[in-house]
């Protein structure tokens, strides 16, 4: 699809002391005072808005006061396991001595909190259970817990459906009630936040002088939460910036747990001048590869160890996995590419796209299907649900959205029309998982474009790049590139700067081992500009002295001590001859 692109809406209100620029940067992304640039910890949110938390502060100091023995239900993904980290090394800290982690096997029992996964707990012999980053839909699992005579206390941050599960104290941000005015703290900001009511009541207690025992600085896990707030790709309200930023400068400083700093190593990454970037594109997808084709576990273990050889010994465990994952993803996306074009789907389209997708092949991994989702609904701008097998006759769908279409919602919805269609789903409004019976999956693709037919207007479906506008000649320096660098962290809802503007090819080549890259010289204005385009060798047709419109983002090429100006290609909007 050729995209529209459009500059992002800029209010004409006073920012002062900034500059041009960055000031038109930060009033298109909401930003109307200093006040929200201020990222210091004493701007956090307080915790005690948050609904039931004395509460679950209270159930975990027992715990520590009577050493009951806790169990960890964690999620397989990147949020689940810094948010299972977290958890850990917090209560350790505050002195609990039996606290233990459980994760489901994503391909064996799925999501959360379940029944199956209970009766593998009561092993465990646990007083409490604590879930991080799930439980707010597990109703049967709390349920069985409970008649088990095991405590819950659920942490979460998925939306909550019509009925909550009957914990002992349930902490999340989405429950109804809940005023806390953070709707989007991911499940490892959850956890954190408990850890925080649970410090200061200890501490109102006198807990720690009564026991001879430093009062631990959770500043210390605020790496983990970095990492699996931009991993799990929640919106980077102030609050989260927060958090991010705060984790960032730990991790510059080299004050970082030695999992996290062997994972960046593995990854090619510079422990100073990683950016919330490295956290998403980098670092997240080496653990999130350990859930979605092995064991969760085994990423859970490298950010709780403190031995450096063993955290690079796991982290190179992951690399290799994640090697893997890579591949199999590039399998199934030459596949899904082939149906698309069987569909009369190129990227010269302008009309006849279907209004969504369910793609399904029967050898697809399910490991990797919310990534094929998410490529897909790149490339077209549709909301898109790929499935691969399970377990029993069921299928294992990731849904990926687009702006304005609630996917969590039209899930449900559909589920309301059909009774029985969709055996169990969940997930937020960009991103959702759901599990159908196999001989359903025709009608369910029907039901699915259907209600999408009816939700969405070719307005909607419109695939629009928004951009920052051009850059005028003066500020393509790097000191403008330090500037954007600096003035992050960027992410989902605060998008990283992408300008647009025509350039000249001066020359061009292919690098990289596989050769997927181009390396361009660009003439602007006065000036040559070093750029690349990531993954777009295939796709980029170019000749010397061509004319480019392009999208990009203005960036810092670091090598060998050297830094210079680097342009990252997004999208070449428009060619003609010079």
């Amino acid at each position: 699809m050729k995209p529209v692109v459009c500059q992002r809406k800029v209010p004409g209100m006073p920012l002062e002391g900034i500059p041009d620029l960055l000031k038109r940067i930060y009033l298109a992304r909401g930003i109307t005072s200093t006040r929200q640039l201020e990222l210091r910890l004493d701007q956090l949110l307080p915790f005690d808005a948050l609904l039931n938390i004395e509460q679950a502060a209270e159930r975990l100091f027992q715990a520590i006061s009577n050493q009951q023995s806790v169990l960890i239900i964690g999620d397989y993904d990147a949020d689940g396991a810094t948010s299972c980290a977290v958890a850990i090394r917090g209560l350790r800290a505050l002195g609990l001595q039996s606290v233990d982690y459980l994760v489901p096997s994503r391909f064996k029992y799925g999501y959360g909190l379940s029944a199956e996964i209970v009766e593998i707990a009561r092993q465990y012999h646990p007083h409490l259970i604590v879930t991080v980053d799930n439980g707010i839909t597990s109703i049967a699992g709390v349920k069985a817990a409970r008649t088990a005579g095991i405590d819950v206390l659920v942490t979460d941050h998925h939306l909550p459906g019509e009925q909550l599960p009957e914990a002992n104290i349930i902490v999340n941000p989405n429950q109804p009630g809940d005023t806390f005015q953070s709707k989007m703290l991911a499940g490892v900001g959850v956890m954190f936040y408990v850890l925080l009511a649970l410090r200061a009541l200890m501490r109102n207690n006198h807990w720690f002088e009564q026991h001879g025992q430093p009062e631990p600085n959770l500043a210390n896990l605020l790496d983990l939460v970095a990492l699996g707030t931009v991993a799990d790709v929640v919106p980077l309200d102030q609050n989260n910036r927060i958090l991010v930023e705060q984790g960032l400068r730990r991790i510059r400083a080299g004050h970082t747990h030695a999992g996290i700093r062997a994972i960046i190593q593995t990854a090619g990454r510079s422990l100073h001048q990683l950016k919330s970037a490295d956290l998403g594109f980098a670092i997240a997808p080496r653990l999130n590869a350990a859930g979605r084709l092995e064991d969760m576990s085994l990423g859970i273990e490298c950010l709780l160890t403190d031995d450096d050889a063993e955290a690079i010994k796991l982290a190179r465990e992951l690399d290799a996995i994640n090697m893997e994952r890579r591949a199999i993803s590039q399998e199934m996306q030459d596949e899904a590419e082939s149906m698309l074009r069987d569909l009369h789907i190129s990227d010269e389209y302008d009309t006849g796209l279907p209004v969504a997708y369910c793609l399904y092949q029967p050898h697809w991994h399910q490991g990797v299907n919310g990534i094929l989702a998410g490529r897909i609904k790149d490339k077209t701008n549709r909301p898109t649900i790929v499935f691969a097998r399970g377990e029993n006759g069921e299928l294992k769908g990731s849904a990926r959205s687009i702006a304005g279409f609630h996917i969590r919602d039209a899930l449900e919805a559909i589920d309301a029309m059909a009774p029985g269609l969709i055996a169990r789903f969940g997930g937020h409004a960009m991103a959702a998982g759901l599990t159908i019976a196999e001989d359903q999956f025709d009608r369910f693709a029907s039901q699915f474009e259907a209600y999408v037919s009816s939700a969405l207007d070719e307005d909607t479906l419109m695939h629009r790049i928004h951009t920052d506008g051009p850059v005028v000649a003066g500020d393509m320096t790097m000191q403008t590139a330090q500037a954007l660098e600096q003035a992050g962290p960027w992410g989902q809802g605060f998008p990283e700067p992408l300008f647009e503007g025509e350039f000249s090819v001066i020359d061009q080549r292919r690098i990289g081992a596989d050769q997927r890259h181009i390396k361009l010289k660009l003439g602007y204005k006065d000036n040559e500009l070093d750029a690349i385009a990531f993954n777009q060798a295939d796709g980029i047709r170019l000749s010397t002295n061509e004319q480019v419109y392009l999208t990009y983002r203005m960036d810092i090429n670091r090598f060998r001590g050297m830094e210079t100006l680097q342009l990252v290609v997004q999208d070449i909007i428009e060619t003609r001859a010079s």
